[in-house]
């Protein structure tokens, strides 16, 4: 058994890799569902065609697919195209979401580490000699890093 924690819209995983090179004739490769071994149609087809000219049958679980009959091979390309149809429709619907979302004035993302308060005091206790770049941070409840990301004047002073 072999299985991939990266999308099926990558033809390049590893596992995929690894269970092609595992197949020989004869063999049957089983999935779970269609859009499992990848999105695109180009390359699910690529994939198909390659497996039936080393021999090897192809199952899908979900849909009941089996390439080793004619049936089963239109049936694929059928559902193959659909797969990548809905895949479409939901980069598609994403895409106008987050337009409507920026439309809004929403801010999108991830919120900032620092507040605007919070680089004011950095500031501030930055013109204190006795202030350490670690300590400020600490008080402020970020790391080092976040605190020179927001204060960009503190890399000039080093």
């Amino acid at each position: 058994m072999f299985a991939d924690k990266k999308s099926g819209k990558n033809i390049e995983r590893e596992q995929l890799a690894k269970c092609l090179d595992y197949m020989r004739g004869g063999d049957t490769l089983v999935v779970a569902s269609l859009d499992r071994l990848g999105r695109s149609l180009q390359d699910l087809i690529s994939i198909v065609a390659d497996l039936r000219r080393r021999g090897i049958g192809f199952r899908s679980l979900h849909e009941a697919l089996d390439t080793t009959t004619p049936g089963g091979r239109l049936v694929f390309h059928v559902f193959a195209a659909l797969a990548e149809f809905i895949r479409e429709l939901i980069v598609d619907g994403t895409h106008e979401g987050l337009a409507a979302a920026r439309a809004r004035g929403q801010r999108l993302g991830r919120p900032p580490a620092m507040s605007e308060e919070q680089i004011r005091q950095a500031r501030a206790l930055l013109t204190r000699p006795d202030e350490s770049v670690s300590s400020i941070a600490r008080l402020l409840g970020v790391s080092r890093t976040t605190l020179y990301k927001y204060v960009p004047e503190l890399t000039t002073k080093a």
